[in-house]
């Protein structure tokens, strides 16, 4: 299960708080709310302290992410390295 908290979309920037598992169709999930953010040119952070799992689509998802300016906050030692490989 994954929960998906939205704060600030009508600002400049948007913060995404993910609560759970990143996998299977909860990466879908994600990619469609980061995704209806970024088209309207908002800045997007992901907060990732409550993320107990990324599976690899999960971890692809990030990486393109990142590769388009999102910043990740409050990453797991693990998650990170990830992201980083």
């Amino acid at each position: 299960m994954l929960r998906i908290h939205i704060s600030d979309a009508a600002r400049e920037t948007a913060t995404i708080r993910l609560e759970g598992r990143v996998i299977g169709p909860w990466v879908d999930e994600v990619r469609r709310v980061c995704e209806g953010i970024l088209a309207h040119g908002t800045r997007l952070v992901l907060d990732l302290s409550a993320v107990v799992f990324v599976g690899q689509e999960g971890i692809e998802l990030f990486r393109a992410l990142r590769d388009r300016h999102v910043v990740f906050r409050n990453c797991s030692p693990f998650v990170g390295a990830q992201l980083k490989g």
